[in-house]
């Protein structure tokens, strides 16, 4: 989620959201990884889009803030567009960093996705302002696959984990490295109808306001 602010002097759109995150596997470090792993792939196209008959150019401006002693209601209760709470642990149910839904402004983090690849923020940032997966997730003879492939993805042998696996085996899908925002990317979002005030600002995504308590694994047996 974020809050859009159009600077018509410098035909700019920019983006502005901040991740405040929380749990046992936060730290100040992994909230800046977050934010400069978000700027990073978000930016890079240096993409522009037609707003009004004029071009703009869009600018993603991405912080972090780290808040081991958050408090459930600082979530329910925010109506700050620009922030985003996501918990940080090592273990997740599922195995697997999640949003919300798409439009939101909350999700879970699994550590080791943090640190396996840059684009897993990347990626989980596309849901909370408003990007599904695609539905064909079988990319093979595309070129560089898009930053919302989900892991799964069947795609060419030199994206996959292990380039001689077949394909859909161990190792033959998508290595998430491999993504990135692409200028469809960008498009995808519709920024063009965004409706902005007077001032200047719109909203892109929606609250879900969810505090996430720690996921506990399974007692051993």
């Amino acid at each position: 989620m974020g809050e859009a602010e159009l600077d018509i002097k410098s035909r700019t759109l920019i983006i502005h959201s901040i991740f405040v995150v929380y749990g046992d596997a936060a730290s100040s470090s992994v909230a800046q990884q977050i934010a400069n792993d978000i700027s990073s792939h978000w930016n890079e196209p240096r993409a522009s889009i037609h707003y009004k008959r004029e071009r703009y150019e869009v600018r993603f401006d991405i912080g972090a803030i780290y808040s081991p002693d958050l408090q459930p209601e600082e979530v329910w209760y925010n109506d700050n567009p620009r922030l985003n709470f996501f918990r940080v642990e090592e273990y997740v149910m599922g195995n697997i960093s999640f949003v919300d839904g798409l439009n939101c402004n909350t999700g879970y983090f699994k550590l080791h996705n943090l640190m396996q690849t840059s684009t897993t923020a990347a990626h989980e940032y596309g849901h909370t302002i408003g990007l599904d997966h695609p539905d064909d997730l079988d990319i093979r003879g595309r070129e560089m696959p898009g930053i919302m492939y989900p892991r799964g993805t069947i795609c060419d042998p030199h994206f996959q984990y292990m380039p001689d696996a077949a394909p859909g085996q161990p190792g033959g899908t998508l290595d998430p490295r491999h993504r990135k925002v692409l200028p469809s990317d960008i498009e995808a979002l519709h920024l063009h109808r965004l409706h902005f005030s007077d001032k200047g600002i719109a909203r892109v995504g929606d609250f879900s306001s969810i505090y996430h308590h720690k996921h506990e694994p399974p007692p051993a047996l």
